[in-house]
């Protein structure tokens, strides 16, 4: 007697997207290769002062008023540059990922339901939503600093279903981390570890979403 088939996976009816460095292009250094002109010294600036490390306590929760004022006074010499992290951040974002909005506005066309699941601090996005139409195509947005709570804590996840009204095998995520990835998996989803446009559009079509 053979052995009773696997039970199909459910195949997924909507697409969850992280934003930086799959939605948009993010790097701390665009913004501050303008203001620091010798390039070791912005090296060390990155690597020490406005490191992604400490950035990521804005996308956790924590506020600029608190945060800014605490890291200046640890590199007095650098005051004004951190000040300009607060100021202009949004020059850090130079644009899009070349591809991935072509297949939001297909995946919208198509009528498949869309959501963004974003480490981002709460502050930077109120400055950057305005410049980014592509999100006027999804159904909502869950931002890590709104939530005081980041990827890969499995509690974003449940709240993206919870607001979603999605289960998690209903879901195809898509980031570059392999950490939020995996998180993502353990919940049920689908996910894919993002690296260009031209992979993910075949591994959309594979699961049926275009």
């Amino acid at each position: 007697m053979g052995s009773m088939p696997e039970k199909p996976v459910a195949a997924p009816v909507a697409v969850v997207w992280d934003v930086g460095r799959v939605l948009y292009q993010w790097e701390l250094r665009h913004l501050f290769a303008r203001l620091i002109d010798d390039p070791e010294e912005l090296d060390w600036f990155l690597a020490h002062v406005v490191t992604e490390e400490w950035h990521f306590e804005h996308d956790a929760g924590r506020p600029l008023a608190e945060m800014v004022p605490e890291r200046q006074a640890l590199f007095p010499r650098h005051a004004p540059l951190i000040a300009a992290y607060a100021e202009r951040f949004v020059e850090s974002i130079p644009g899009p990922v070349e591809g991935t909005h072509a297949l939001v506005e297909t995946l919208a066309a198509r009528g498949v339901p869309q959501y963004g699941l974003t480490n981002f601090g709460a502050e930077f996005w109120d400055m950057f939503r305005p410049t980014a139409p592509i999100f006027d195509l999804m159904q909502d947005v869950v931002v890590s600093g709104r939530e005081r709570c980041v990827k890969p804590d499995p509690e974003i996840y449940a709240l993206l279903e919870s607001r979603s009204g999605h289960k998690g095998s209903e879901l195809f995520f898509i980031d570059d981390r392999a950490d939020n990835v995996n998180a993502a998996r353990a919940r049920g989803w689908h996910a894919y570890r993002f690296d260009n446009a031209a992979a993910l559009e075949a591994e959309l079509a594979a699961h049926g979403l275009l």
